[in-house]
């Protein structure tokens, strides 16, 4: 039987709460998450056993988690995947002390003083969500998604009564190694790629753990077929937590630059205004994102 805890997981710094609802409510997967209010929820499954959790704003410099879970033990393990999700650890002053000489972010920073990174709740899932958002629409890609949990994730044990949107847990590698994905959708190519991520993870689990060093964590991923340099900096940057990752050839991060500056850059123009940018690229992509809408 599930029991529900409550506890509060502070950070420090401002924090944008409104601008990581909305990112997540964009990208929320039909069984899996809602965002209600000012409230994140979603099932998961961890070594096994299956649970559901809730975030939102607690007292200041803290977000208050709702947990069910029959297994203390686990709790621990949970904290760290949600402190790394949730951008918890991110130094922001720091951050845009550097960021702010560049004219161009200095006002994005100012305007948004406590936005963070988004992350992932688990790497195969942010991996699977990344090679299902290759080359179409975040909706379109959430669709995908939604249909792949109703087929292949597993049913909810235990539902909670507080969120009876949250149905299923997400896929695991082991069924979509061998599945024919396909069928959900979209071009056999990318479905091949979803198997390949699906049974590289089985063979090396360790994959998609954050490493500490990005060259590092971008060669292994681009060895897998079908993972590029886009997809492979997105899982860098929201899975491995690798603060200088950063999609040059995001059509996102070239849109909002064309805003900001009145001229589209090429990507290897937009790489190389970043490189002032290093070490912290994904928090100034974080904020390009956010100022294009």
């Amino acid at each position: 039987m599930s029991q529900e805890q409550h506890l509060l997981l502070p950070y420090q710094g401002p924090y944008d709460w409104p601008a990581m609802l909305g990112f997540l409510a964009l990208r929320a997967i039909d069984g899996l998450e809602v965002v209600q209010g000012d409230t994140y929820a979603r099932s998961f499954e961890l070594e096994g056993c299956q649970g559901t959790l809730s975030l939102r704003p607690g007292p200041v410099g803290h977000l208050q988690l709702r947990l069910n879970l029959a297994q203390a033990h686990l709790l621990p393990k949970v904290v760290e995947r949600l402190r790394r999700q949730f951008d918890l650890e991110a130094d922001l002053p720091l951050i845009h002390r550097h960021l702010a000489t560049d004219p161009l972010l200095a006002p994005l920073l100012a305007a948004r003083p406590g936005l963070r990174v988004p992350g992932a709740w688990d790497g195969f899932e942010l991996a699977i969500r990344a090679v299902l958002g290759q080359q179409i629409t975040v909706q379109g890609a959430i669709r995908l998604a939604s249909r792949l949990v109703a087929t292949y994730g597993r049913p909810l044990m235990c539902p909670d009564r507080q969120w009876p949107g949250l149905t299923h847990v997400f896929a695991t590698p082991e069924v979509l190694a061998g599945a024919d994905l396909a069928g959900l959708g979209m071009p056999r190519s990318r479905a091949r790629t979803l198997s390949v991520v699906a049974q590289a993870l089985l063979d090396d689990p360790q994959l998609l753990q954050p490493g500490g060093d990005l060259q590092h964590s971008l060669e292994r991923l681009l060895q897998l077929p079908g993972i590029g340099d886009w997809t492979a900096h997105y899982i860098a940057l929201r899975q491995m937590r690798e603060g200088d990752a950063f999609p040059a050839a995001d059509a996102g991060l070239l849109n909002a630059m064309a805003a900001l500056q009145g001229q589209r850059p090429t990507a290897r123009q937009l790489l190389a205004r970043a490189e002032a940018w290093r070490p912290w690229r994904a928090y100034a992509a974080q904020h390009l994102w956010t100022a294009s809408g």
